[in-house]
């Protein structure tokens, strides 16, 4: 069997260009992202990905891998694939931030624990809700869907094809809206009770001077979160949820 240098190069330029942009999206991409996970195993997953989808993918320009276009191409696919990820990503960073609102308001923002995820320091209440949504994740095939949409972004913005990127980053940025709004949606009903548990302690301060707020309040207002935390999981799930079906609906937008 002979091999031909040209039929050689077009093979692994088929194979570079699609698989620049799957290993940009799992270098951000919740989960996949992991320090946890070795970079070995990162990089077979998206080499086994990339060669199921190179076989589905047909509306691709042949390109010259080692050209001047050819390297604009390496890095367009290197830019969706981390917008894509960093969508994904700032769904579970609006959990994160909830985490933090609450977790101040109840008293325990001084209880930090590091997150291995992201590889930074957060409260214990965030590490809880992002266990809790990577869970939800999983549960909800959200790994098969972000595979699904990876493969029909093929279609939408084919490799060769124009990209505006100055369209597509402030497309993420006036989503990433929502981050904040989920985050609001989360916290809410805990910060709510917390506010009026604690306007209640300082009634109670001014009527007892003598009472010692810091022995009495610390233990309610963290019972309290606690127990408003375990009551409003299902709300979390359903506002996670919402967010999820919005980033994979925007991400057909980033063109």
């Amino acid at each position: 069997m002979v091999f031909h240098v040209n039929e050689l190069m077009t093979s692994v330029g088929d194979f570079i260009l699609p698989f620049t942009r799957v290993a940009a999206l799992f270098s951000v991409a919740p989960i996949l992202s992991s320090p946890l996970l070795q970079l070995r195993i990162k990089v077979a997953i998206a080499s086994v990905i990339t060669i199921f989808m190179m076989p589905l993918i047909t509306n691709t320009q042949e390109i010259t891998l080692f050209s001047s276009f050819g390297f604009i191409q390496i890095g367009i696919q290197i830019l969706i694939g981390l917008l894509m990820g960093f969508m994904l990503r700032l769904v579970f960073s609006a959990l994160t931030i909830a985490g933090e609102n609450i977790a101040v308001t109840m008293g325990l923002g001084f209880a930090q624990i590091t997150d291995p995820v992201n590889g930074v320091t957060v409260p214990i209440v965030s590490q809880f809700l992002s266990i809790a949504a990577t869970l939800l994740f999983l549960a909800l095939d959200g790994h098969l869907a972000l595979i699904n949409m990876l493969f029909d972004s093929f279609s939408y913005i084919p490799i060769g094809s124009t990209f505006q990127h100055q369209n597509a980053l402030w497309g993420v940025v006036s989503w990433a809206t929502n981050m904040f709004s989920g985050a609001l949606m989360v916290a809410i009903p805990a910060i709510t009770a917390l506010l009026i548990a604690n306007s209640a302690l300082a009634l109670m301060t001014r009527a007892a001077p003598q009472l010692n707020i810091f022995s009495v309040g610390f233990p309610i207002t963290i019972i309290l979160g606690l127990i408003v935390i375990a009551l409003t999981l299902p709300s979390m799930a359903t506002v996670f949820q919402t967010l999820l079906n919005s980033a994979f609906e925007k991400m057909p937008l980033i063109r």
